[in-house]
């Protein structure tokens, strides 16, 4: 009775974990609606989050550490956050000025076929046939969808969408390249590191870059930026990693579908977006290409 509670528990956790994830995309674009610049924005992200990370990452140094870790890795722990969340992030704030978020939310879901990708050039992992279908499905699935929009949206689209696939590159180079050093730092301390690393990228990005006066926003914008700090960064890491820990990464992956589903549902009742029928048919397919991806992929570990 109590595996069976610590497992639904852990489903209702990770399914709250994926639903905060999906609003950043969302309160993005409300944020957007008040001229505020995509820098500027993330500075805001970044500077509510920080102290967060700074404490978790006082805290987790004091604990030893499993293996020797050198200097070459935290070199490491310094490129892959500036890649994976400092680069990341900066395209895909970039592509919400110009395509929905529903749609970006679609296209980020690619991320794990480039996984795969890069593994089998890089690594020269082997790719499955299921793997190869899969992949197939899923760029299908986005053609379907993109396409749709650009009818609807213009080109625009085309902008929105390159840099919101360049923040899915980005992002799987991250989970490519940080997978050895994840075991020796642990997974939350290395996350705390890698996102100050982050943190101050934008900070410097900000202060060569951009003209703003960060002090004379609207103060819609400073409330967006501290919900997309806390309510779509800091605490839904730790629910999804607390979900994994009590369902396991393949039940995870699973209910991981429900990210673009939950995006979609959120920029509806939010932004009143709407996906027609045959985006939603391609939506549709990449999920269920996603999926066959995920699970083959636990089969294997």
């Amino acid at each position: 009775m109590q595996s069976n509670n610590r497992f639904i528990s852990g489903i209702l956790i990770g399914i709250l974990g994926i639903v905060l994830f999906s609003s950043k995309a969302v309160m993005v674009k409300l944020a957007y609606q008040y001229q505020v610049d995509a820098v500027s924005l993330l500075l805001l992200r970044m500077l509510f989050s920080f102290p967060f990370y700074v404490v978790i990452a006082v805290i987790y140094s004091r604990k030893e550490n499993k293996s020797v870790i050198s200097t070459n890795d935290y070199v490491w722990v310094v490129f892959f956050g500036l890649v994976g969340y400092y680069l990341s992030s900066y395209f895909d704030f970039l592509g919400l000025h110009y395509i929905k978020a529903s749609l970006e939310r679609i296209i980020l879901f690619l991320y794990p076929t480039m996984v795969i990708i890069l593994n089998r050039l890089f690594l020269k992992k082997a790719i499955s046939s299921i793997q190869v279908l899969a992949i197939f499905l899923t760029y299908v699935g986005i053609f379907i969808a993109f396409f749709g929009e650009v009818v609807i949206s213009g080109k625009d689209t085309y902008l929105g969408g390159f840099f919101i696939l360049l923040c899915a590159i980005t992002y799987a180079i991250y989970l490519v390249g940080s997978g050895w050093l994840i075991p020796k730092f642990g997974v939350v301390k290395f996350t705390a590191y890698a996102m100050i690393v982050s943190c101050f990228c934008v900070f410097i990005h900000f202060g060569l870059f951009s003209k703003t006066d960060i002090l004379s926003l609207e103060w819609q914008v400073y409330l967006l930026g501290f919900l997309i700090a806390i309510f779509a960064t800091v605490i839904p890491s730790f629910l999804v990693s607390e979900s994994i820990n009590r369902i396991s990464s393949s039940n995870f992956a699973i209910i991981a579908g429900f990210g673009p589903v939950s995006t979609i549902i959120l920029a509806g009742i939010f932004l009143n977006e709407v996906l027609t029928l045959l985006q939603l048919f391609g939506a549709l397919i990449v999920i269920f290409g996603i999926l066959m991806v995920s699970l083959k992929k636990q089969k294997n570990q």
